[in-house]
C-alpha cells in the first residue's frame, strides 16, 4: 500500500495557513483603520495613544490648574437661554474658582475626527485615511458637578502640543468619541451632530441624527456615505458663496468693537450646546447658521 502520510501532512499543514491568512488580512485592514482611529488597547509598556501626537501634552493640558479653574468657572455659572443669537455672558473671575464645587477629575482626552473638506467635495477617494481626520480631543468629567457635566475640547497648538479651545456643556462628544475600539473608528458629522462608527468601509449611525443623515439606513459604504455629504455641503465648502457671505463656520471671532480682552471667557447659549472658550487662546461668538467643512 502507498505511504500518503506525507500527502496528508502536506495537505494538513497547507490547510492550516488558510485560517492564518485570513487573520492576518484582518489584522492588516484593522491596522490601516488604527492610522486614524483611536486604537485605545496600547501596549502596557505604552499606555499613550499613538495614533493621538503629542499626546503626553494634552495629558499634562487637561490636567492642569488653569484648565481645571476655567472648568469650574463654566460650571459656577448658569448655562444662559437657548435660542441662537441670544446674549454672550461673561464668565465672572472669581479668586478661588473651585471652592465649595464637588470633587471631579477630567479624563484623559480621546480623539474627536471629522468627515474631510476633500472627502465632502468629492475629490478625496472613499478611504478611511482619506474621509475623516483627527481635529480636536476631547475630554469629560469623572462625575457630574450640580447636576451638570462638560467637556473639555483641546484643539493642537501650532509647532505641537495642544491648549484649551472651549469648555461645552454636557458630555455627549466625548461619550460618542469614546465608543471607539480596535479595528473600528468613530467620526462626526458636525454640521447635523450625526455621530458614526466605520467599520472598515462600512459607515453605521451611533445617533438619531446619523439615522437621519443615512436616510433611515442601518449601515452604507464609505463610498455610498460620500455622495450623501457631497449632496448636503459641497456647495457649501470654505470659498463657496455659502461661506464667503458668512453663513459658514459656526464660531468666529468678535469684531474689536465688542470690547472684550483676550483673556475673557464667555458663554454663549444655543440650541445644541453651551460653549465657554478660554479666551487666553480664543474667544468666539456664535453666528446664526452651523458649521460647515
Amino acid at each position: 500500500m502507498r505511504d500518503t502520510s506525507g500527502t496528508e501532512t502536506s495537505s494538513t499543514r497547507a490547510a492550516s495557513r488558510f485560517p492564518r491568512l485570513s487573520v492576518v488580512l484582518a489584522l492588516s485592514a484593522c491596522a490601516l483603520l488604527s492610522v486614524v482611529g483611536p486604537a485605545h488597547a496600547a501596549p502596557a509598556k505604552d499606555p499613550l495613544p499613538a495614533d493621538i501626537p503629542d499626546y503626553q501634552a494634552a495629558l499634562d493640558a487637561v490636567k492642569s490648574a488653569d484648565v481645571r479653574d476655567t472648568v469650574c468657572r463654566f460650571l459656577r455659572t448658569p448655562v444662559p437661554g437657548e435660542g441662537a443669537g441670544g446674549p454672550v455672558q461673561t464668565i465672572p473671575e472669581t479668586a478661588e474658582p473651585c471652592q465649595g464645587l464637588p470633587a471631579f477629575t477630567i479624563k484623559d482626552p480621546v480623539a474627536l475626527n471629522e468627515i474631510t473638506p476633500g472627502f465632502v467635495a468629492g475629490t478625496a477617494p472613499p478611504l478611511p485615511t482619506e474621509a475623516v481626520k483627527l481635529t480636536q480631543l476631547v475630554s469629560s468629567l469623572s462625575t457630574t458637578v450640580n447636576g451638570r457635566n462638560a467637556t473639555v475640547m483641546l484643539a493642537p497648538t501650532q509647532g505641537g502640543g495642544w491648549h484649551l479651545a472651549a469648555v461645552r456643556d454636557g458630555d455627549s462628544d466625548a461619550a460618542y468619541a469614546g465608543k471607539a475600539a480596535l479595528g473600528t473608528l468613530v467620526f462626526t458629522e458636525p454640521q447635523i451632530r450625526g455621530w458614526y462608527q466605520l467599520k472598515l468601509t462600512t459607515v453605521e449611525p451611533l445617533n438619531d441624527q446619523a439615522r437621519q443623515g443615512l436616510e433611515g439606513r442601518a449601515s452604507v459604504s464609505l463610498g455610498d456615505y460620500q455622495k450623501l455629504v457631497k449632496a448636503r455641503y459641497a456647495d457649501k465648502l470654505p470659498g463657496s458663496e455659502y461661506d464667503t457671505k458668512g453663513y459658514s463656520s459656526g464660531y468666529s471671532p468678535p469684531r474689536k468693537e465688542d470690547g472684550t480682552s483676550s483673556s475673557t471667557l464667555l458663554l454663549a447659549g444655543g440650541t445644541s450646546a453651551t460653549l465657554a472658550l478660554a479666551g487666553a487662546f480664543a474667544v468666539l461668538r456664535r453666528r446664526r447658521h452651523p458649521r460647515t467643512c
